[in-house]
């Protein structure tokens, strides 16, 4: 690996077989200075042979040469060290470079007494000392490239290596080379002591060499391994030239020069290689930085250092058998080299010992650990072979699936799985296995398990790979699945029927719709039938609710009964239901219209049997409006049509089947525009007030926010309930006016919540920030809730910038100001009311999403909304002390918002009974008649001084309620004034009212 791979590790070279640019040109381009290299080494030896044509020419060749290969490996080596100062490296060719300075300089001064002065070179000289100065920073800059131990007996183990190579080396040398008598014969001191630092310095620098090469560093493999050849082949010339034989017969210019020269060169290219080789890196693809060493080579390398040290003895061995060869005595330092080098080696075994001791001691002890934690696990590990063939599986097995783990040792993985997921599961392995781990290094999988008692769980499953098999690593998620599938049928169902809400009906119009769309012709004869229960309201007020909702229950149950299978009823909510005729394409208009009537005079029939309710006998009878698909229609007029047709139903006598006839239209339309003037002018004239109802801390009773509502104001000041009496003659409320013109209602005073009316809604926002404001400045510092349609807030008249205005100009602090989003209809884009969201998240204010668990809540909103609270539709709370169905409903919301981390308020809290048990199953806040009814502002500023509500054992009289409340007790509730006659069960509920007929 280059030096520059180690300076830029974000673009690592590829293998050469997988690199996308590398073409020929690249190619050429790097092996251009290899031939140049080889080029000048080659006309170097051929010079050398040839004798370099003359004399003079050899010794200029044989010392300045040599000297200029030199300097050119120094300046080489401390130019890439000064251009890349990042390299770990760095020092190591800083030495390098100084190294082959100091042959240079050597090679300069021996050419400078040879050829310039024309004698013979002193000896000792300073070219002498020079070349000895190239052997010390080449060993530490060798030292700097190896490998580092991290221990201390890795230091003492390289240490031992090191003199056994080098013990080795000066023990054969002494015997076959220095204790030769032509070695020393009259030599001075200086000049023994000189001849001997030479072979000296070759030993250590080879037995470096010797040790690298075994305990070099995989990065800048290449590199290191030219270093490795250039400094070897310097040694071998310089033992070479120690040799008698060759010493008393050298002249400068000889072949032995060409290694020299050759070492020199390659020196110089050593730092570049790498980076030459990594050219075409930078455009390659993140990849390892370690190129992965070839099969075999890891396991070959290891040998050859594992025996290193015996290689090294059997070599001190032959010196010193060599050495005693004519049966003389054996010389004192052969002697005293082989007993260090048989003590290292003893010491090296010892220390081996020892560590391999406690490396087996932390491999049982690091075995034992994940045995342990694998035997512990819940989840099921199991290994599977490449075929599908179960090799290992954990104890869990059993507790999980039922089965003892043994007995799933040696059988199929596929034999477990479910065969309908079987395909999918077989696709993807197949593809987690085709793709490299470094981009996929592990993948999911859900599938059913086979239990031992044949049920089949829902599992999920990690995939990692594992010595060419496959490592699943799985839990059993069948609550979690049960309870997600749980969770999307209640949210696309209303919860006392179990028919499709209003979201799923829409949903299953726009898709009957679709396949006009594809040229079917059963979708131009598609039809939608509104029903609405007339009289339903008097079952309310005389038998009571529960019977109202098992009347309810059993109308659904006939209407399920009376439509085909590929036909979708449904309950829109109230007393209104749905349902949805597809058409076959098999017959004409005329007959289709005939066949859809049929079928809604016989559901007129069906519901408008005697109901058996409270142990007697209940009457109610059906409205009934149809209408078909027309071309251009979409969704939502189709079932505006509908409604309409109903409309006219209920206005004809009721117990009837009305046709949509578009004549009536226009006349729907101007009421409509006339309810939007009157809604206007109402607002303009005041005739609304302002209440607001606390919200209170189920676990202490404290007052935490305060909810505002609007009411409406007759001309008298009497301030109307909800769904109470009217100064106007009672009329159906008109459905959103998302749904198109409708006919006319009476503003209402959830028109003023903010639910239907634009202008509404924004009027009891700008109210409630104000007063907010004053009781904020005069010291009641609670936040108050609005209720705003978020289909209003998509149609820009509502947008983040005037709220914090608002808010700005009238000095409320933002996290003062919660917004409750009502109920939306499924075609609002959940992408601009996330941005809405958002927008007055970043704010500060709070947002609630309101009525969930009613029948327009989905999941959707509760997965995209970044909301801080969740509010209970009424419906939930209304059954949630007498149905178990609907408690468990509740309980399941409400741990929904627990994990998400918000808070749940619940809406229409009117029983003391209500509060304790939604306080049991995990509800947070709640408001009510339980607590207080919407008070005036003079009555609230009272309360929110008081502070709190008790929430058990104590019966507490409240301002403004007109009656007593007892909180989680049991004695029961008197109403005051003139009318208190008696105990009352509770107090007066939201009833699921009849829809009134239209003033005409």
């Amino acid at each position: 690996m280059s030096a520059r791979g180690a300076e830029q590790p974000r673009f690592p070279r590829l293998p050469r077989t997988a690199r996308p640019h590398d073409g020929t040109g690249a190619g050429e381009r790097r092996a251009f200075p290899r031939l140049a290299l080889a080029a000048l080494c080659g006309a170097y030896a051929v010079g050398a042979l040839l004798g370099w044509g003359s004399p003079a020419v050899a010794l200029f060749m044989g010392d300045f040469g040599l000297s200029a290969a030199a300097f050119a490996a120094a300046g080489s080596c401390v130019h890439y060290a000064r251009i890349h100062p990042d390299t770990p490296f760095r020092p190591a060719w800083t030495l390098f470079g100084i190294s082959s300075a100091m042959a240079g300089l050597g090679n300069g001064i021996w050419g400078w007494y040879e050829v310039v002065l024309g004698e013979p070179v002193p000896s000792p000289s300073a070219a002498d000392f020079c070349f000895l100065l190239f052997a010390p920073p080449a060993i530490v800059g060798l030292l700097v490239l190896a490998k580092r131990p991290v221990t201390r007996a890795g230091w003492t183990r390289l240490v031992l290596d090191a003199w056994l190579v080098g013990g080795s080396l000066l023990t054969l040398s002494w015997s076959l080379a220095l204790d030769h008598p032509s070695y020393w014969r009259g030599e001075s001191l200086s000049l023994v002591a000189l001849s001997l630092a030479y072979p000296l310095m070759d030993i250590v620098l080879i037995s470096m060499v010797l040790a690298l090469h075994f305990r070099r560093s995989s990065a800048h493999r290449s590199a290191v391994n030219t270093v490795i050849g250039a400094l070897a082949l310097t040694v071998l010339c310089d033992a070479l030239f120690t040799s008698p034989l060759l010493r008393e017969s050298y002249t400068s210019g000889q072949i032995l020069d060409a290694g020299w020269f050759a070492g020199s060169l390659l020196l110089a290219y050593a730092p570049w290689v790498g980076c030459r080789e990594g050219d075409g890196s930078r455009h390659a693809p993140l990849r390892p930085a370690v190129r992965p060493p070839a099969p075999g080579n890891g396991a070959v390398a290891g040998s050859l250092a594992a025996l290193a040290p015996y290689l090294a003895a059997a070599v001190c061995t032959l010196g010193i058998l060599y050495n005693v060869r004519d049966g003389g005595a054996i010389d004192p330092v052969v002697l005293l080299t082989g007993c260090t080098v048989v003590l290292a080696l003893v010491v090296r075994q010892g220390i081996m010992l020892l560590e391999n001791i406690r490396l087996t001691q932390e491999l049982a002890q690091k075995e034992n650990h994940f045995r342990s934690l694998v035997q512990g696990s819940s989840d099921v590990i199991m290994i599977a072979s490449p075929a599908g063939m179960l090799r290992y599986v954990s104890p869990a097995a059993a507790g999980v699936y039922g089965r003892e783990p043994d007995k799933l040792v040696g059988s199929e993985l596929a034999s477990l799985i479910h065969p309908e997921d079987l395909g999918r599961v077989l696709h993807e392995v197949r593809r987690f296995l085709a793709t490299p781990p470094r981009e996929e290094p592990s993948t999911r999988i859900e599938c059913r398990i086979r239990h031992a008692s044949d049920r089949w769980l829902n599992v999920e499953s990690t995939v990692n790979r594992y010595q060419g098999g496959l490592i699943f690593n799985s839990r059993d998620v069948t609550e979690r699945v049960r309870l997600q599938a749980q969770l999307q049928h209640n949210a696309s169902h209303d919860p006392l029927t179990d028919l499709p809400n209003r979201s799923l009906f829409t949903e299953r119009v726009h898709q009957a719709l679709g396949g006009r769309r594809r040229g079917d012709a059963r979708a131009g004869h598609t039809a939608v039938l509104y029903i609405d229960l007339d009289g339903f309201k008097a079952v309310n007020d005389t038998i009571g609710h529960q019977a109202g909702d098992e009347l309810l229950i059993q109308a659904a149950r006939r209407l399920r009964e009376a439509v085909r299978a590929g036909d979708t009823a449904a309950r829109l909510g109230g007393d209104e239901f749905a349902a949805l005729i597809v058409g076959d394409g098999k017959c004409d208009r005329a007959e289709r219209e005939y066949r859809v009537l049929e079928i809604a005079e016989r559901l007129r029939t069906t519901l408008s049997r005697p109901y058996r309710v409270e142990g007697g006998e209940a009457r109610v009878a059906a409205s009934i409006g149809v209408a078909f698909a027309e071309p251009g229609v979409t969704p939502a007029v189709l079932m505006r049509h509908a409604d309409l047709a109903m409309y006219r139903a209920k206005q004809a006598g009721k117990n009837r089947v009305e046709l949509y006839a578009s004549q009536p239209q226009a006349e729907a339309v101007r009421r409509a525009e006339l309810t939007t003037d009157r809604l206007r002018g109402v607002l303009a004239e005041s005739e609304f007030a302002l209440l607001h109802q606390p919200v209170v801390e189920l676990s202490s009773g404290k007052i935490t926010s305060v909810a505002a509502q609007a009411r409406r104001r007759s001309a008298r000041g009497v301030l109307f309930p909800p769904g109470g009496p009217q100064p106007a003659p009672q009329a159906r409320p008109v459905p959103p006016a998302r749904y198109g013109p409708q006919p006319p209602h009476v503003p209402t005073a959830a028109d003023a919540r903010g639910g239907d009316g634009g202008d509404a809604g924004r009027w009891l926002l700008r109210r409630a920030v104000e007063q907010a404001a004053e009781r904020h400045h005069a010291g009641y510092r609670v936040p108050v809730s609005v209720r705003l349609d978020a289909c209003r807030l998509t149609d820009r008249s509502t947008t983040p910038a005037t709220v914090e205005a608002l808010l700005s100009r009238h000095g409320l602090p933002p996290d003062a100001l919660v917004v409750e989003l009502a109920d939306t209809d499924p075609r609002v884009s959940l992408d601009e009311l996330e941005l809405w969201v958002t927008a007055l998240r970043r704010i500060g204010v709070g947002i609630t999403l309101d009525g969930f668990g009613g029948a327009h809540s989905g999941l959707a909103a509760l997965r995209r909304l970044p909301a801080d609270a969740l509010r209970l539709d009424r419906a939930l709370v209304d059954g949630v002390v007498d149905s178990p169905r609907v408690r468990k409903i509740t309980s399941g919301l409400l741990r929904i918002a627990d994990d998400l981390g918000m808070l749940s308020v619940a809406d229409g809290v009117d029983l003391p009974e209500q509060a304790a048990t939604l306080r049991a199953l995990g509800c947070t806040h709640a408001q009510g008649a339980a607590f207080s009814k919407p008070l005036d502002e003079h009555r609230l500023r009272r309360a929110l001084a008081r502070g709190s509500y008790p929430v058990s054992g104590e019966e507490q009289h409240f301002p403004g309620v007109g009656r007593s409340v007892v909180v989680a007790g049991s004695l029961p509730a008197h109403r005051s004034g003139p009318a208190a006659h008696g105990p009352v069960a509770h107090p007066p509920l939201r009833s699921n009212s009849e829809t009134s007929v239209p003033p005409t």
